[in-house]
């Protein structure tokens, strides 16, 4: 564990254990997360040896966000494959985890049909598991080379909306290294920003119930030494009324083929608000994480979290434990319902601009969308040939 008070209290330059690493000591291959239900308390690793102890990881945010989903079900597949589990089983079990995030799917499938075109071959077991191991690390690589290039078309859009610097930018949930193989999307993005000295302030929404904003893209913050500002989001209204926001970036969850944005809930309130008070609303995502298989919005499946999470408050430490509900401090009556969706849609004509590693998109339209996934596919093939 590090503890990274300590670390700045000494005057030392606070380091971070990586999101996610595959790790293979002499009883066998692990799969280690960065346990992101523990922060910013402490870095602490939660080891995988199978895939139901990654099930649970995922479902329990120890490891989210899209990107690094995707990179996570392919690690997952390729962990069942080495162990000698049934790699068919593992994956369904692993792209059902999360029904809204579709890089999960994505990661999954890349690493099982490595596996399986390698079984078909006649290369045996061994080499079969080693080629959904390499399909992960080759994934995991193109998440990182892909969060640095969304990066630099990201601060180049804002420069081109912004003229002038010195920018304020509004966040939603977590968006940074913690989501990603590099450094992110939407918070690369602004700390791209911040790096060439024209991010003037970085607007946190505290993102409830679980605080991923508070908890881990303030964290993040700190440790780049960014201005920040933390709020609570129904405070964002009155910094909007205020002048005070310049752009809002946000991530991806889902994007559906007509140009609809599944993010986490609170995402679709800001694209109303940034409409109204004439402010760019830019979503920053891999083009991993559109699906032209689901036409539009309506068609998302919105993943419906515990109300445990809305009626009680939980410590970071408790809930890596894997509370149960009540374990945590009741903040509602009990036996109060709670809705507790994990996200919500924001239709394409209240988005700006969409980045991807592959440029940026405005407007955001069906076709437009299908032709990224285009150029996306024609990278790849150059890639592999």
């Amino acid at each position: 564990m590090v503890d990274q008070y300590a670390q700045i209290r000494a005057g030392a330059e606070p380091s971070m254990l990586p999101s996610i690493r595959w790790d293979e000591p002499p009883e066998g291959p692990v799969l280690v997360l960065l346990d992101q239900t523990r922060l910013p308390v402490e870095e602490a690793e939660l080891v995988c040896t199978d895939v139901p102890a990654l099930v649970r990881a995922i479902q329990t945010l120890a490891v989210r966000g899209a990107p690094l989903l995707g990179v996570a079900g392919a690690y997952g597949v390729a962990l069942a494959a080495l162990r000698g589990y049934d790699v068919e089983d593992a994956a369904a079990q692993l792209a059902h985890a999360r029904p809204t995030a579709v890089n999960l799917g994505y990661g999954v499938r890349r690493a099982r049909d490595a596996y399986r075109a390698a079984a078909a071959s006649g290369s045996g077991l061994d080499r079969a598991a080693a080629a959904a191991l390499a399909e992960a690390r080759r994934l995991h690589q193109e998440d990182a080379e892909a969060s640095a290039q969304m990066a630099e078309f990201g601060l180049t859009l804002l420069d081109e909306l912004l003229p002038g610097g010195g920018h304020r930018i509004l966040t939603h949930c977590n968006t940074g290294a913690l989501v990603s193989g590099g450094e992110g999307t939407a918070f690369a993005v602004a700390l791209s920003a911040h790096r060439a000295g024209r991010l003037r302030r970085l607007w946190v929404d505290e993102t409830r119930p679980l605080l991923q904003g508070a908890r881990l893209t303030a964290y993040e913050a700190a440790r780049n030494g960014m201005a920040y500002t933390l709020l609570t989001d129904n405070a964002a209204g009155s910094l909007f009324a205020a002048g005070e926001v310049d752009a809002v970036l946000i991530g991806a969850d889902r994007i559906a083929a007509d140009g609809s944005v599944a993010n986490k809930v609170g995402s679709y309130p800001l694209a109303v608000l940034a409409k109204y008070h004439h402010v760019p609303f830019v979503v920053v995502a891999p083009t991993t994480t559109i699906d032209l298989d689901t036409p539009d919005g309506a068609s998302i499946e919105v993943e419906q979290r515990p109300g445990q999470e809305v009626t009680e408050v939980t410590a970071p430490q408790t809930a890596a434990a894997g509370a149960e509900a009540g374990s945590g401090m009741p903040v509602a009556p009990l036996g109060t319902q709670a809705y507790n969706p994990a996200f919500d849609i924001t239709p394409p004509e209240l988005v700006t601009a969409l980045v991807t590693e592959k440029g940026a998109l405005s407007p955001v339209t069906g076709a437009g969308i299908a032709e990224l996934c285009v150029r996306s596919r024609q990278g790849n093939d150059e890639l592999m040939g």
